[in-house]
């Protein structure tokens, strides 16, 4: 916190403002652990011809982001992780943004975890110290658990995004051919939320029905509910979600609609030079230090044109190491059996006590991170593809089931669990991966229903204010994502663009292997249960 408020001594802005510019993502140093971070982020653009009724906002600076040298940490991150991005003093220096704060997001901060070698790693033979170091301890860690649980909504997500996320993962993920796929639907999710709060009529409407909300109303709490869920900065596990407007100056806009997504999105609004390469290179430094920079060359084509309106930006990112890591000396090169035919591959093994489960076409295997989440591993049946899989909604109606049973107050049983299911010896063996796609998601969002916003003689932006008269409508709408798995952990990005611009089995032995030589798809939860991120391994 220190150093962000020294570096907002030199803005001209009021004090609640600056104090919250302070902590645009509430980061502090992470651990020295290099191999699980995981990152998701949503951009949706949105263009118009702007009207002069003046500038609102406060003046800032916005400091960019660094590229690292290979190997070497981020900008602004002590250790592994997003780098800050972050308000500075006055003047040119470079490297910083003239901006204009319209609404600024309070987010929240975390106790870290109190990790056992910070409090006993140097405390003798003393009983008196270890009782001392022990106390401290379990004071740190009820601090983290009360942090914890203030976030948390009490949020019942069973069945509240069942049909989005099956729908829409079919939808992306199938027909991936010879190629990898990756998907991110809590990340579409947000991004999708956000532009609702924009968005009015039929234009709205169409995308409550996608996210399965009867009301904005109802959307936005579960919007709120899913952000606080699925926030972890704890030095353990990071999961950490980041909002943004960027809108063209010189034009007015709904400061209520601003105000709602900075309270209940933590997203927050600038405003500046629409169209100047300034402000395009603002955006991309913000989008890479949010992603801690795995989608540079993406971001690198993102630009605004002088006519665009809104640039809205949601992005997650999450890091944990695997709870019982691979260890290197067993990696191996081995044969993956891809689509387009054979491919050397280095494979991680490890037997592990844990569940095994099957359905109609799949085996399925998850593997735990530490503190919280899990990577859920689906391998389709011999002679069944994960086409299959996707399109007959059997994969996701395993991920999104309940693992057991689940019992009412009287004890009985009120949801039953997954009946294919078995505890045993699970000889693992799996690819190290590192796949990414892009996806058009226009023809898509289409198909689901969402459509209006995709016509500027039907779409709706009322909700925004933006003081223009020409109708405004989504041109474009792609999401490009990427996951790696090593040994130690997973790491992984992903981004959605969208350009808005007027118009002028049977059960197994006690013991089995399960090998993923062949095409197969993956799953990374967070706290919340739900997929922050969903692939296709075609080529590890």
């Amino acid at each position: 916190m220190k150093r962000y408020k020294q570096a907002n001594e030199g803005i001209h802005a009021p004090e609640e403002l600056k104090e919250r510019a302070a902590r645009p993502g509430a980061r502090r140093p992470y651990s020295q652990w290099m191999g699980a971070v995981a990152a998701v982020l949503a951009v949706a653009v949105i263009g118009g011809i702007a009207m002069w009724p003046g500038q609102g906002g406060q003046p800032m600076q916005l400091a960019g982001y660094n590229d690292p040298a290979e190997g070497a940490e981020p900008s602004g991150s002590p250790a592994a992780g997003p780098a800050q991005f972050r308000a500075t003093t006055g003047g040119e220096a470079d490297g910083s943004y003239h901006v204009y704060a319209l609404a600024l997001a309070d987010v929240p901060e975390m106790a870290p975890y109190p990790k056992d070698e910070d409090f006993f790693a140097d405390v003798g033979d003393s009983e008196d110290a270890w009782q001392k170091a022990s106390d401290a301890h379990s004071q740190a860690y009820d601090a983290w658990a009360e942090s914890r649980k203030a976030l948390r909504s009490g949020t019942d997500y069973t069945g509240l995004m069942d049909g989005f996320i099956t729908s829409t993962s079919a939808q992306y993920l199938a027909g991936a051919g010879e190629e990898n796929r990756v998907y991110s639907p809590v990340n579409v999710y947000m991004a999708l939320a956000m532009l609702a709060e924009t968005a009015g009529g039929d234009s709205r409407e169409q995308i409550l029905d996608l996210l399965e909300a009867d009301s904005i109303e109802a959307l936005r709490q579960r919007a709120n509910a899913l952000w606080r869920d699925n926030y972890r900065d704890d030095g353990v596990v990071t999961s950490l979600m980041a909002n943004s407007l960027w809108l063209r100056d010189g034009m007015s806009y709904s400061q209520p609609t601003l105000d709602i997504l900075a309270e209940d999105y933590y997203a927050s609004s600038f405003s500046g030079a629409m169209g100047s390469e300034e402000y395009n290179q603002a955006l991309r430094d913000w989008l890479n230090a949010q992603t801690n920079g795995l989608l540079q060359e993406q971001a690198q084509g993102l630009e605004m044109s002088p006519e665009t309106v809104l640039a809205l930006a949601s992005t997650i990112y999450f890091r944990a190491a695997w709870d019982d890591e691979f260890r290197k000396e067993r990696t191996e090169t081995d044969t993956f059996h891809a689509p387009s035919g054979d491919v050397d591959a280095d494979f991680m093994h490890k037997a592990l006590e844990s569940t095994f489960y099957w359905g109609d076409n799949f085996t399925a295997v998850q593997l735990y991170f530490q503190r919280g989440g899990s990577m859920w591993l689906i391998l389709p049946d011999e002679g069944y593809s994960v086409d299959g899989l996707l399109e007959s909604g059997e994969a996701m109606d395993f991920l999104l089931a309940p693992k057991y049973d689940r019992y009412d107050d009287k004890g009985n049983v009120a949801v039953e669990g997954w009946t294919g299911q078995k505890y045993l010896t699970i000889h693992l063996s799996m690819p190290k991966f590192d796949v990414s796609s892009d996806l058009d998601l226009i023809d898509g969002l289409k198909e689901l229903g969402v459509t209006d916003v995709f016509d500027g003689s039907l779409s709706n932006f009322d909700p925004l204010g933006a003081s223009t008269d020409d109708p405004l409508y989504v041109s474009q709408a792609k999401h490009a994502a990427r996951v790696k798995v090593d040994e130690e952990g997973c790491e992984a990005v992903a981004y959605t663009v969208m350009m808005v611009n007027p118009t002028s089995a049977a059960p197994p032995n006690d013991e089995v292997d399960f090998t993923l030589d062949r095409p197969f798809l993956f799953a990374v939860t967070g706290d919340s249960g739900l997929p922050l991120f969903t692939g296709v391994v075609n080529q590890p």
